[in-house]
């Protein structure tokens, strides 16, 4: 098995990045998605965070665009957005 290490990607790092989670609209998932990516990232510089509810309400898809600086970050990121029972799907 490869290491983390051995993996290549076709990011150059530091980049641009820009990181999707879905869930319910319910009063938690803003708060626990931006904490779960803001304690792992920075925002990119002149952005924040956007919110964009589906067409029935029912769910809320939130963008994060962050300056993302290894893959083990992102790697990290999406796993605990991944384990978070607020997160439908993280994109």
């Amino acid at each position: 098995m490869a290491s983390p290490e051995d993996r290549t990607t076709l990011l150059e790092f530091p980049c641009r990045f820009p990181v999707k989670a879905m869930g319910r609209n319910d009063a938690q998932f803003v708060s626990v998605v931006s904490e779960i990516i803001l304690s792992r990232a920075e925002l990119f510089e002149g952005e924040q965070i956007t919110t964009s509810p589906s067409k029935a309400g029912t769910y809320l898809a939130l963008t994060a665009v962050i300056e993302a600086q290894s893959l083990e970050q992102l790697d990290s990121i999406y796993q605990a957005l991944t384990d978070s029972n607020q997160v439908v799907m993280a994109l």
